[in-house]
């Protein structure tokens, strides 16, 4: 191993420990990950090299105290000679901790819920006698609080008013919420709901209104204000499903009229081609008698010049005739061609919009990306925490191979019940995409996600599972984290797929969790 494998393994350190980019954790962590590989740098032996320097009572007191590194000593040194006043020492060290305590009370009353939670752990850890390291773990949290603290979320209220992001107070109370308080409804305008309302149930295909749907428009056009209530939430919903049922109608009516179109095209094409090849063969019969007339046979022409004019006129008529329909018809082609290139595209954005995964019958990764943000927003405004678990079936290739891709689909389907079965009602569970599924689980920490990946491990390696004559035997490898383990809903993810990563290269059929 080199010296740029120790460097990157230090910041993956520091990355798994939640630790900032800081000269002092990178010194440790590049030190820890050196040793390990069996290399003697001298800048991490600089400690040990001091401390021999000392006498016996200090080194026992560098040992007390869980002294690591040069910068620690620097101020164990530092306090020890301060020390030489025992009683101003004392008396500025109170002060500080009175001082401390005091800006903890005051954070624990302001409007972010974590400063306030940071505040009363804090305060908890200065009633009693915390170690360094304790005071080093909460110096920590309150930098993370810093660094990653985002006040843009009051840049939304600018449409109620000025916003002031150095003074809450008074960017509350420059917000305009009278109207709102009041009536609710007034800014959405519900005139014009209601004329939106009203043409969404006009049919886009059928040509004709119900008068069902004609009584309700008007009833909503008239007297928008309906809206406020519930009563009239049967009445447009009844109505959406006969508009549904007025297009389909309407639809059918014309796939039946262009069949009726292209029956007809089809015979006349037929017809043409017959009526074609018997007048091939009646022009050749006529040109080669035509060739054996001389001048003594003259009064044939009259006999040929009635049976070409006979063919031209049955193909003028079959051409006519042919052209005829078509115009008729084009018309109605063309209309009938828009509406169905809509219904493709009504039906295309109906697919794209869809939450559930077409094959097995779950949440697909549109729908959980979605609940996921919505996870999110829960934990940020009230501190909810949740488990994300990565599932994922090992080997599932080797099924589409050995048994085909049916069987593959067959696996998919019966996992995915078997997730669904060992989750609670409150728990979401989806196909994030091939072989790979996740369960979100609510008010759950990593224990407790572990739990579930467990029973799910265990299910699904104690069940045969019969595709036709084929008994095929699957294990499912796991990655589990929890929110409150990870600074963001990205770390979060990515925590939970470097565990399910992990799962897999030591050997699968196992759970692995941080």
């Amino acid at each position: 191993m080199n010296i740029q494998a120790i460097i990157k393994k230090a910041i993956k350190r520091l990355e798994l420990e939640g630790k900032l980019l800081t000269p002092d954790f990178y010194a440790e962590a590049f030190c820890k990950e050196a040793t390990k590989a069996g290399f003697a740098i001298e800048d991490c032996s600089k400690l040990e090299k001091f401390s021999a320097t000392l006498n016996k009572e200090f080194q026992d007191e560098l040992k007390k105290y869980h002294i690591t590194n040069i910068s620690e000593l620097a101020r164990f040194l530092i306090s020890k000679l301060n020390r030489t006043n025992p009683s101003h020492c004392s008396n500025v060290l109170e002060s500080q901790i009175m001082f401390t305590r005091r800006v903890l009370q005051v954070i624990e009353v302001l409007h972010n819920n974590e400063a306030t939670e940071l505040a009363k752990k804090s305060l908890e850890l200065l009633s009693r006698e915390p170690s360094l390291a304790e005071m080093e773990q909460f110096r920590q949290l309150w930098i993370n609080f810093l660094t990653t603290y985002d006040d843009t979320f009051l840049q939304k209220l600018k449409a109620l008013g000025d916003v002031d992001s150095g003074n809450l107070k008074k960017t509350v109370q420059n917000l305009n919420l009278t109207n709102l308080c009041d009536n609710p409804l007034n800014s959405l305008e519900l005139s014009k709901i209601a004329s939106l309302l009203v043409s969404s149930l006009t049919p886009s295909i059928a040509s004709s209104v119900n008068e069902k749907i004609a009584n309700i428009s008007q009833k909503i056009k008239s007297n928008p204000e309906l809206l406020h209530g519930t009563s009239i939430e049967a009445e447009i919903r009844s109505a959406i499903a006969l508009r549904i049922a007025l297009d389909k109608q309407s639809v059918k009516e014309m796939i039946e009229s262009i069949d009726g179109v292209l029956d007809k095209l089809s015979l006349r094409l037929i017809e043409m081609i017959e009526s074609s090849d018997n007048s091939t063969v009646e022009i050749q019969r006529i040109k080669k008698e035509l060739e054996s007339y001389n001048e003594k046979t003259i009064t044939n022409f009259s006999v040929a010049h009635k049976k070409i004019y006979a063919i031209a006129i049955a193909l003028e008529k079959n051409t006519q005739a042919l052209a005829s329909d078509l115009k008729k018809h084009s018309s109605e082609v063309n209309a009938l061609s828009k509406k169905i290139e809509h219904l493709e595209q009504e039906l295309q954005r109906a697919r794209d919009e869809s939450k559930e995964d077409f094959l097995t019958k779950i949440y697909n990764k549109r729908a959980l990306d979605e609940l996921m943000n919505i996870k999110e927003a829960e934990f940020e405004r009230y501190g909810h925490n949740y488990t994300l678990v990565f599932l994922d079936l090992d080997h599932f290739k080797d099924v589409n191979d050995d048994y085909g891709h049916d069987a593959g689909d067959a696996v998919l389907f019966a996992f995915a019940k078997i997730l669904k079965k060992e989750a609670r009602a409150v728990d979401i569970v989806g196909r994030f995409g091939g072989e790979e599924f996740i369960a979100i689980l609510g008010e759950t920490d990593t224990k407790g996600g572990v739990i579930f990946a467990e029973k799910v491990r265990k299910k699904i390696k104690n069940t045969r599972l019969k595709y036709k004559e084929n008994q095929i035997k699957l294990t499912v490898s796991c990655g589990v984290s929890d929110r409150k383990s990870n600074f963001s809903l990205q770390g979060l993810l990515k925590s939970a797929d470097e565990n399910l990563y992990k799962a897999k290269k030591e050997g699968r059929d196992r759970v692995v969790y941080k």
